[in-house]
């Protein structure tokens, strides 16, 4: 690796508040690892809704729909790790982070999977309830289009209401910290192979998991 290791974060949030605080926590953490960790807050920018041509499990080319997701699925390929940050917010992950994973997934990275072999994590902030439904989302998400999770003991959700609280849950703050050590380690292992056999370390044998499959898209 030429340069320093690069990690993406896609925030979720809609407000600056707990999911924020710990992302500028993680990049601190990760500077001093000796990473780059990037923060890309959704709300700044224009994610429009998936649009309802159906189309989606039938085309063979990116959405034609004009948004600034093609623009972050672009910094997300020219890094080496990435990370999905979100709320709960109705018991689930907020609706900006939905929204994003719908068009960025099914519009845009279905067709060649542009992330498969990076490493990826996932975080998730909660009042109380559905912290670890909306973390198993993010890495579902993740795993299918073809990330490395490091397994790191207990997932990185934190919990907190008011901005800032988050940062004093003691365990959530350590699985966070956990999660990103072992992201930051494995993308080290992986460019040493990489350097080493002079080949992509995790090869697949076609550009995505439709191929040679039949699908006819759902009205």
């Amino acid at each position: 690796m030429t340069t320093r290791p690069k990690i993406i974060a896609i925030n979720g949030s809609i407000r600056e508040g707990n999911t924020t605080a710990v992302l500028r926590h993680a990049a601190e953490l990760a500077r001093r690892r000796g990473t780059d960790l990037e923060t890309v807050d959704l709300r700044s920018l224009r994610i429009t809704a998936t649009g309802a041509c159906g189309d989606c499990n039938a085309r063979c080319t990116p959405c034609t729909q004009e948004d600034d997701v093609p623009a972050v699925v672009r910094r997300m390929a020219e890094a080496d790790g990435v990370i999905l940050a979100a709320p709960v917010q109705g018991y689930a992950v907020s609706a900006l982070m939905q929204t994003f994973i719908e068009r960025a997934g099914a519009c845009h990275m279905r067709f060649d999977r542009p992330l498969a072999g990076k490493v990826g994590g996932a975080i998730v902030v909660a009042r109380r309830y559905s912290a670890v439904e909306g973390w198993a989302h993010l890495t579902t998400h993740l795993l299918l289009n073809r990330l490395v999770v490091v397994g790191s003991g207990f997932p990185a959700t934190v919990y907190g209401l008011h901005p800032g609280e988050a940062l004093r849950d003691a365990e959530g703050m350590t699985n966070v910290e956990r999660m990103l050590h072992g992201m930051i380690d494995m993308i080290e292992l992986l460019d040493r192979d990489r350097r080493r056999t002079g080949a992509e370390p995790l090869a697949f044998g076609e550009a995505n998991e439709r191929e040679g499959l039949r699908f006819v898209a759902v009205r």
